[in-house]
């Protein structure tokens, strides 16, 4: 054994050569390919229930949807975003008045956006652009100027509903392609929140 003194000091060289050398840390020993495949891993621990929060949201809570057209103005204009919300009609049918998101297979799937004016076995007419419902005149207060133009009397089928755009010169609505399935109902307009100065609730 060796040892030598220096100053107050005594060094045992023995015990300086049975110092262990620090060996790398497991981070250090893991080759780059383990880091890649690490980070990855915790990317879709977060990313993958983060979409599926997403798509079931979209599913069966809300969607986003714009609006496209002037079929509804002067209350909803082109370009407008709106939250569609999708649990209303889980708990109740449509009412009279509300706005909604429809998807018709005729028209390829294309989403339009209505106000439902006739509820299942109601008798729909119009006259000079008044609405009668079951032979009484619809108030319609949304509405900036009267329509135009005359429909004869037809009766809403079960589980169906008659919808009209607000801008009735400019709309392509149950007029046209009938009255509504329910089943083709995608959800009620809910909330505008874009652009800024439309923001608030949909009427």
């Amino acid at each position: 054994m060796l040892k030598f003194s220096l100053g107050e000091g005594t060094f045992n060289m023995d015990q300086m050569e049975q110092t262990p050398t620090p060996t790398p840390s497991g981070e250090q020993r893991r080759s780059p390919l383990g880091v890649l495949f690490s980070w990855i891993w915790s990317t879709l621990e977060t990313v993958v229930p983060a979409v599926l929060i997403a798509l079931l949201i979209n599913l069966f809570l809300a969607q986003a949807t714009r609006v496209y057209g002037q079929s509804m103005e002067p209350n909803l204009h082109t370009d407008q975003r709106l939250v569609v919300e999708k649990i209303s009609y889980r708990l109740h049918g449509p009412r009279r008045g509300d706005i909604v998101v429809i998807k018709l297979p005729q028209m390829g799937g294309e989403l339009l956006i209505k106000r439902v004016i006739g509820l299942p076995g109601e008798r729909i007419e119009i006259r000079q652009g008044q609405v009668y419902i079951n032979g009484q005149p619809l108030d319609e207060p949304y509405l900036r100027k009267p329509g135009r133009g005359n429909m004869s009397p037809r009766v809403v089928p079960p589980l169906h509903v008659f919808v009209l755009g607000d801008n009735r010169s400019f709309s392509n609505d149950s007029r046209s392609f009938g009255p509504v399935s329910l089943d083709n109902i995608v959800g009620r307009a809910w909330f505008s929140y874009w652009p800024p100065g439309e923001i608030g609730f949909v009427h």
